[in-house]
C-alpha cells in the first residue's frame, strides 16, 4: 500500500485520515523531522504559510521531498481562491500533482475516492491517470505566484 503523511493542526484532517481506515505517518510539531524512506502521498489542511513550518521541516527532510508523488488538500469552500492553498503552492512548488481535494473532515464519498486513488496507485497506477479535482482544471493561473 502506498506510504501516506498528513499534517492536521485543529484535528479535522486527523479525522478524515481515521475515517478512511489507512495507515498513515502523522508530521508532528514536536519532531516534524521523519524520513518516510519511500514514495508517499501527503495530505495537509490549508493554513498560512507561517503556520505549516512543520510540513516544510518535514519535506526538507532526507529525500522526503524527492518521495512525495502527489498530495490531498483539505480546506474550506468558502475562502474560494484560499481553498485548499497548502496543497496547492506545494503542488506548484515540488511539480507534483494534486490527487484530490475535499472539504473539513470530509464526507463518505470523499472517503471512497481517497481510498480509491491508494489504492489504484498502490497497484502501479501512474499520477497522471487520476483526475484532477475539478477545482483546478482549465485556468489556474492564481498559482503562479508560487511556481519556481
Amino acid at each position: 500500500m502506498i506510504a501516506i503523511a498528513f499534517y492536521s493542526i485543529t484535528g479535522q484532517t486527523k479525522r478524515f485520515i481515521d475515517k478512511t481506515g489507512l495507515d498513515a505517518h502523522q508530521i508532528s510539531d514536536a519532531s516534524p523531522k521523519y524520513d518516510m524512506g519511500e514514495h508517499y502521498i501527503l495530505v495537509v489542511p490549508a493554513y498560512q504559510d507561517f503556520m505549516m513550518d512543520s510540513v516544510v521541516n518535514f519535506l526538507t527532510y532526507k529525500d522526503n521531498k524527492k518521495n512525495i508523488i502527489g498530495i490531498i488538500g483539505c480546506g474550506n469552500r468558502n475562502f474560494n481562491d484560499l481553498f485548499a492553498q497548502t496543497a496547492k503552492k506545494i503542488a506548484a512548488t515540488l511539480n507534483v500533482p494534486i490527487l484530490y481535494l475535499l472539504e473539513f473532515s470530509g464526507t463518505d464519498e470523499d472517503v471512497r475516492n481517497v481510498r480509491k486513488i491508494v489504492h489504484d496507485l498502490s497497484s502501479g497506477q501512474s499520477t497522471k491517470k487520476v483526475q484532477k479535482p475539478k477545482e483546478l482544471r482549465g485556468n489556474i493561473s492564481f498559482l503562479s505566484d508560487y511556481r519556481d
